[in-house]
């Protein structure tokens, strides 16, 4: 749990850093809490007939799932939750649903177990003429809707989404490969429930919110291709990293495998969409919290990606022109960052962001950065992302710092000189959001 700030609102003071930081927190997961944003949105958007068939994936299922039940009671005919392993048992749902806890970033056999689950629901959906298929879709989603085509096997797509991970690939691109090796990325599910309508409510971890990339776009049209796939594996040298991937996606580009769901297919007029949440009303959030809290905002940053190390090194440069306000100021920004991984360490973008920032403002007085991931898990590992202030890489911590930001150790850095943000899995996912806070 994130404390509450009870300080001084109206003056903010750098020795109350970390409060600040913490309330802005608050104030994100708040704006991207997903019970609360479906009970915004399903009334007045969902048919009033017909039973419900539920579907939900991603690592905000579970909270969607259960107000979805409260919202819909008796209507919800079946359904089948894919959720987080460490959250499943913590949302109480009826019996006829069924939840499997489902791994991420990289699928297990759980999620080939909860794929074909949901599967089976949209099947029994197309069944019933007078049903609705209700999908709760949100960041995570892809990796929970793991279903691999025939011809490939779940390690196959654990080792090229693995390597695409770790090359840099952004979700984007990642997603272009898993959807031509998929049954239901790309549009997928909703071929399995046509000709029942499909009503699906996303919860956006992607820059820009398109459909076709949340989760891989279960039920959107993919307006990627074989050719496209394959260029992506060209890109980072992979072709012969999995050779059945490459033949199942060579094979696709001579028309031997049929294409994903591409716009003005019958399928999509059963087919309609609504977000949510995302990424920009979290930071439209945060920046609101800031103010209350007595900063100056200096300026908020939509859609941020690159490199991680690169962006922390960006936002010291923030601080510099914070200084100028002569008041205590902040400067924020969401989107997702990359790691292109080239050492042996422990971290995650979030952690390198904040690393990256530290040791460019080593020394510096009265600022403070951080970045957290508002699912909670900041690569693969147990912290959320990190806390760092001009003293953390300080004197004789700079000449390590810049040993653990080269071996992409930034988890290390932070066990041993303390700073990581802790909040377990929070049951949202919306992308990150980044901060600078100075305090002339």
């Amino acid at each position: 749990m994130l404390p509450v700030y009870n300080g001084d609102m109206a003056q903010p003071h750098f020795s109350d850093h970390t409060e600040h930081i913490h309330r802005i927190m608050r104030a994100v997961l708040h704006a991207a809490d997903p019970a609360r944003a479906l009970r915004h949105a399903l009334p007045g958007t969902l048919p009033e007939e017909g039973p419900l068939y539920l579907v939900a994936a991603g690592k905000a299922a579970l909270e969607m799932a259960a107000e979805a039940v409260r919202l819909c009671g008796e209507r919800i005919a079946a359904g089948v939750v894919a959720a987080v392993p460490e959250r499943v048992g913590m949302v109480t749902l009826p019996g006829g649903i069924q939840v499997c806890p489902a791994a991420h970033p990289l699928p297990d056999e759980r999620n080939l177990l909860a794929a074909r689950a949901i599967a089976s629901i949209a099947r029994h959906a197309a069944a019933d003429p007078q049903g609705v298929l209700l999908a709760l879709i949100s960041g995570g989603g892809s990796a929970h809707l793991t279903l691999p085509v025939a011809g490939l096997a779940l390690g196959d797509l654990r080792e090229i989404s693995r390597m695409l991970m770790r090359a840099g690939a952004p979700i984007g691109e990642l997603n272009a490969v898993r959807k031509h090796c998929e049954v239901l990325k790309g549009g997928g599910l909703a071929r399995l429930a046509f000709p029942t309508p499909v009503h699906a409510y996303l919860l956006s971890d992607v820059l820009g919110d398109p459909l076709d990339v949340i989760a891989s776009g279960p039920a959107a049209p993919d307006p990627t291709t074989y050719a496209d796939a394959l260029a992506v594996l060209e890109r980072y040298h992979l072709l012969e990293a999995v050779p059945v991937v490459a033949a199942h996606l060579q094979a696709g580009l001579r028309g031997e495998h049929p294409e994903t769901l591409k716009p003005g297919d019958p399928v999509l007029l059963q087919v309609d969409h609504t977000i949510i949440g995302s990424n920009r009303l979290a930071l439209d959030a945060a920046v609101r919290c800031a103010e209350e809290l007595g900063f100056v905002v200096g300026g908020a940053a939509y859609g941020v990606e690159g490199e991680a190390s690169e962006f922390g090194r960006r936002l010291s440069l923030e601080a510099i022109n914070l200084y100028r306000a002569g008041r205590p100021a902040c400067y924020l920004a969401g989107g997702e960052t990359t790691v292109t991984v080239a050492g042996p360490g422990k971290g995650g973008r979030n952690q390198e962001i904040v690393l990256a920032a530290a040791l460019a403002v080593a020394g510096w007085e009265r600022v403070a950065v951080a970045s957290f991931a508002t699912d909670g898990v900041d690569g693969p590992t147990d912290a959320a992302g990190a806390i760092a202030t001009g003293e953390t890489a300080a004197r004789e911590m700079k000449a390590d710092g810049w040993a653990f930001l080269a071996n992409n150790d930034s988890y290390s850095f932070f066990e041993r000189f303390g700073g990581h943000i802790i909040t377990g899995p929070t049951g949202t996912n919306v992308n990150d959001i980044s901060l600078v806070l100075v305090y002339p």
